[in-house]
């Protein structure tokens, strides 16, 4: 989850939404973060603005923060864990064989616009994905219906994936069952994606008016995506404005809820792009919490009063390389060479909460599938330098791309970071030109294109299964690495079709030591992200996945 891997192509909204987003006042909060009379609103400090109201279209952290507090998928994560649970399936099966998917449905579950969730309704959905045309078949609009179910019913591009999705079948008005072509590692986890969570019917029908279209790089997502008013989820809020030039996106208690009801009324995130930015609204009482505190700020904040819960370990920090945009980059020699030179040790040290872990292979110790037996790259500056003269690279120079304006779970601080690793590898003799990019949407654009030599990224698991994380870069060629490997690539797809889970992880292994030995990039880190949350404040149960439900957010 999110926290995420980057579809994104330049976008120009269809619509601005205008109006005032109903918030509490800074007036009536006093300084040390409590907050004073109306406790029918909690303003949370998002790290980034959302791109859609359909997480459908959507792949970033950002969107499925606000989305996920009104819309449900069919399977959701246990509160604060990684355990798959119910969500608008009380039940679910499926056969030996893993391609036929049984839903036994929650009863009396009303959609925002009053439509009746059953079997019908989900189906609509899937259809309605399965179906998408033009624009919508884009990677960077459909990325996650891709990843999951693989391509459309008529794919209009020969590189976009075989569909795996088949069918779905209302069997009665509270049973649906979903078919695939094969097995994959990717279900049941796939069905808890906020990107694949269940839309009104009614919402369907006017979803289905609209286009998305492409001019070059550009994309037009369709106004209601843009505007609030047409989307309708199930959850325990819906969605009442977008008020882009505030940054702020405000929700409301969906009374009808079927589950337990929204502790508070009103729920608003506001973009704060700064981590110094969101500290202060927070210490100032402008907001009730805020995400992706720096690990310097943590003890501070716990000092003065404030909850500062800190998430399990579900994430993975890296040095992405382009081999295209440098031929350099194909010679084994010089990618050994920049995972020698760089001290992941002191960027653990220096940059990451308490926690934090240097990372050896493409996901974190606590992924079943993670290997022992990996091929290492320690820190030896001399090695570096001897690597790039066997390779004839002594005077090797790349470009070294880097984000701005964004604060991600696994990259707390992007220049800092950035700055640590350019100078590891000047002093391997490698000449950089530093490369600053605003988040989105340039350097999504840039390292989705494969148009930096090298760059900064990583990725916050969407659910428990290793291939969500290899799967992601290596199931096949991917332009921001362009790299052709069949030994990675065979070794990636074979765990992906295995339906019994034990030779999965043993697959999964084998998979992470075949992908080190080749060496697309260097894996850093993982780490603990933290959230504040106000003196006054029961926070929700912080999940490692960065899925947190607000609506279980109090005042005390």
């Amino acid at each position: 989850m999110p926290a995420f891997k980057s579809r994104a192509v330049k976008v120009i909204t269809a619509a601005v939404a205008v109006g005032l987003v109903a918030t509490g006042c800074a007036s009536e909060r006093d300084k040390d973060g409590d907050k004073g009379g109306d406790k029918d609103t909690f303003v949370f400090g998002a790290p980034g603005d959302p791109g859609s109201l359909d997480p459908a279209l959507a792949s970033d952290g950002e969107t499925f923060r606000v989305t996920r507090q009104a819309f449900e998928a069919l399977l959701e994560h246990e509160s604060g864990g990684s355990e798959l649970v119910g969500g608008l399936a009380e039940k679910w099966s499926s056969n030996p064989e893993g391609t036929v998917w049984t839903f036994n449905l929650r009863q009396g579950v009303k959609f925002h616009d009053g439509e009746a969730f059953n079997a019908a309704a989900v189906c609509a959905n899937y259809e309605h994905w399965f179906n998408w045309k033009g624009t919508y078949q884009s990677s960077a609009v459909s990325y996650y219906w891709q990843t999951i179910m693989g391509g459309f019913k008529a794919n209009e591009d020969k590189e976009t994936p075989k569909a795996n999705y088949k069918s779905c079948t209302a069997k009665d008005e509270n049973t649906a069952v979903i078919e695939v072509n094969e097995p994959s590692a990717n279900l049941p986890g796939g069905f808890s994606l906020q990107a694949l969570a269940i839309h009104s019917p009614k919402s369907l029908e006017e979803y289905a008016k609209q286009d998305a279209t492409a001019k070059g790089d550009a994309i037009t997502y369709p106004e209601y995506s843009q505007v609030a008013g047409t989307v309708a989820g199930t959850g325990p809020y819906r969605i009442m404005k977008w008020n882009k030039g505030n940054k702020e996106v405000s929700l409301e208690r969906f009374d009808d809820y079927w589950g337990d009801k929204a502790k508070v009324k009103n729920l608003v995130f506001r973009t704060i792009d700064t981590e110094e930015g969101r500290r202060q609204a927070l210490q100032a009482g402008d907001i009730d919490g805020y995400d992706l505190v720096a690990p310097a700020d943590i003890k501070t904040l716990e000092g003065a009063g404030f909850n500062v819960p800190t998430r399990d370990v579900f994430n993975l920090f890296y040095l992405g390389m382009s081999q295209e945009k440098n031929p350099a980059l194909k010679k084994p020699a010089v990618r050994q060479a920049i995972a020698h030179a760089i001290d992941r040790e002191n960027l653990v040290k220096t940059q990451l909460p308490e926690g934090g872990k240097v990372a050896t292979q493409f996901m974190p110790d606590t992924v079943a599938g993670h290997s022992d037996k990996v091929k290492q790259y320690p820190f030896d500056t001399a090695k570096a330098k001897s690597l790039l003269a066997g390779a004839k690279e002594e005077d090797l120079s790349l470009d070294f791309c880097y984000p701005t304006e964004v604060t991600r779970p696994y990259m707390p601080a992007p220049q800092d970071l950035f700055e640590l690793m350019k100078a590891d590898l000047e002093r391997a003799g490698i000449k950089l030109t530093p490369k600053p990019m605003k988040w989105a949407p340039d350097y999504l654009d840039a390292t989705e294109a494969g148009s930096c030599s090298l760059h900064m990224l990583g990725w916050t698991g969407d659910f428990n299964d290793g291939y969500n994380f290899i799967g992601t870069w290596f199931a096949g060629y991917d332009k921001q690495w362009g790299f052709k490997d069949p030994k990675v690539f065979a070794a990636v797809k074979a765990g992906s079709v295995e339906a019994d889970p034990a030779k999965r992880t043993e697959l999964y292994k084998k998979a992470n030591e075949a992908i080190m030995e080749y060496l697309p990039g260097v894996p850093l880190s993982s780490s603990p992200p933290a959230i504040a949350f106000g003196k006054n404040v029961n926070p929700p149960n912080v999940s490692p996945l960065t899925q947190e439900n607000f609506a279980e957010v109090s005042f005390k």
